[in-house]
C-alpha cells in the first residue's frame, strides 16, 4: 500500500510524464502500453479541441510546428479550469504570458487567437438582453440607442479577419481594424467590419448612457471638425443599419 506522500509523488510523476514524455520518466510500476493510452488520449483531446477552436492558426503552422506549439502549451501552462469549453481561454493565456516568440509564429498571433476565440465565446454566451428597459421602436436620434449585450465591438492592430496561411502581414498596418462580432436574431454569430467613426460611435454609446443619438453625433462632428448635418444624416443611416442587424436593439425605455 502506498502512503499518502508516496501516492501524491506518484501522481505528480504520472502527470509530469503526460505533459512532457520526452524529458519526464513515467512511473516505474506503470506498464508502457497503459501509459501510452493516457498520453495519447489526453494530448489528442486537447490538441483536437484547440485545433477546432483556432482553425486559422492551425492552418498557418506546419504539422511539426503545430505539435511543437501544443506540446509547449502542455508543458508550460497550468490550466485553471477542467472545462473543455474554456481550454481556448487557457490557450490564449499561454500565448500572452508563457509563449516565447518562435520564428514560425506569425505577427499578430495573440490578436488572431483572440478573434478566433470570440466566435466560440459568443456562440455559447448565456447573456441575454433585458428588453423590459428597451423600446425597439423609439427615435434613435432623440433617445439613447442601446447596444445588444450579444454585440461586441472589437479593435485590433492587425487585420485579423483577413489573416490566413496566404496572408500574414509582417508589420502592424498604419490603420487599425475595427469589427463588431454579434449574435443575430437567429442566434447565428456574424462578423461586420466597421470604420473608425462607427467604432467611436459605439464607444460613445457605451460611455454616455444619458446622451441621445443626436448628442453623440454632435460630439463626433466636433471631433472630426465636419459638417454637423452631414454627420447626423450619415450617423442616422448607420444607426438604422446597426438596428436592422440586431446590433442596436432600440432605445432606452422612456415610461410615459
Amino acid at each position: 500500500m502506498l502512503n499518502q506522500n508516496s501516492f501524491i509523488e506518484k501522481q505528480i510523476q504520472f502527470t509530469q510524464h503526460i505533459r512532457d514524455p520526452q524529458h519526464q520518466p513515467k512511473p516505474d510500476d506503470v506498464e508502457e502500453r497503459r501509459m501510452a493510452i493516457y498520453r495519447d488520449l489526453i494530448y489528442n483531446n486537447v490538441e483536437g479541441f484547440i485545433s477546432s477552436g483556432f482553425p486559422v492558426i492551425r492552418s498557418i503552422y506546419s504539422e511539426e510546428n503545430w505539435h511543437k506549439l501544443i506540446r509547449d502549451f502542455f508543458i508550460k501552462h497550468q490550466c485553471h479550469t477542467p472545462l473543455f469549453l474554456e481550454i481556448s481561454q487557457e490557450f490564449i493565456a499561454y500565448l500572452q504570458n508563457e509563449r516565447k516568440t518562435q520564428a514560425e509564429d506569425p505577427a499578430g498571433l495573440i490578436e488572431l487567437a483572440h478573434y478566433e476565440w470570440v466566435e466560440l465565446a459568443l456562440s455559447i454566451s448565456q447573456v441575454e438582453n433585458d428588453l423590459t428597459l428597451v423600446n425597439p421602436n423609439g427615435n434613435l436620434l432623440e433617445q439613447h440607442p442601446v447596444i445588444s449585450n450579444l454585440a461586441w465591438p472589437l479593435s485590433y492592430a492587425f487585420p485579423v479577419h483577413k489573416m490566413s496561411a496566404e496572408y500574414l502581414p509582417k508589420q502592424v498596418p498604419e490603420q487599425a481594424t475595427h469589427l463588431i462580432v454579434y449574435r443575430d436574431r437567429l442566434d447565428e454569430v456574424q462578423f461586420m467590419e466597421i470604420n473608425a467613426v462607427t467604432a467611436r460611435l459605439l464607444a460613445l454609446i457605451n460611455e454616455q448612457p444619458e446622451s441621445s443619438g443626436r448628442q453623440i453625433l454632435e460630439i463626433i462632428a466636433e471631433e472630426l471638425q465636419a459638417d454637423l448635418n452631414t454627420v447626423i444624416n450619415g450617423g442616422l443611416n448607420g444607426l438604422q443599419d446597426l438596428q436592422a442587424r440586431g446590433i442596436i436593439i432600440g432605445i432606452s425605455y422612456q415610461p410615459d
